[in-house]
């Protein structure tokens, strides 16, 4: 029976294929913010900004929302506009939280790196 809830947990290979690509768009992302904040730490991002990164950020929110690192993650705020700083922040939780479910279901199964998904579970062995 644990094994069975074990897999009700693992994602699916569409839940895969979706993470890897907002993997590398938040990553640009993240890389662009880092440059204006590093100019202008508090200069507030506009609401063309605040939307397009929201959009990146609620589908990971999706994609994590079993995990206990969802909890703390907040999406920018259109009301109030973040700042460059702000948005970083925010920023960097989201991918910490990314870095965390990519160790949990991915990793080295003596054969190779692969994904551990509802559709494929796999057992990761120590390196």
């Amino acid at each position: 029976m644990l094994k069975k809830e074990i897999n009700q947990n693992l994602p699916t290979q569409a839940d895969v294929s979706k993470f890897e690509m907002l993997e590398k768009l938040l990553v640009s992302i993240y890389d662009e913010m880092k440059e204006f904040s590093k100019k202008k730490p508090d200069e507030i991002l506009n609401k063309f900004k605040v939307k397009n990164i929201n959009r990146v950020l609620e589908q990971i929110k999706e994609i994590l929302k079993r995990e206990p690192t969802n909890e703390f993650l907040d999406l920018l705020d259109e009301e109030s506009l973040p700042s460059n700083s702000d948005c970083i922040l925010i920023i960097g939780q989201f991918n910490a939280s990314m870095k965390q479910f990519r160790s949990k279901y991915h990793g080295w199964t003596g054969i190779d790196y692969t994904w551990s998904t509802k559709e494929n579970p796999k057992t990761f062995s120590s390196i």
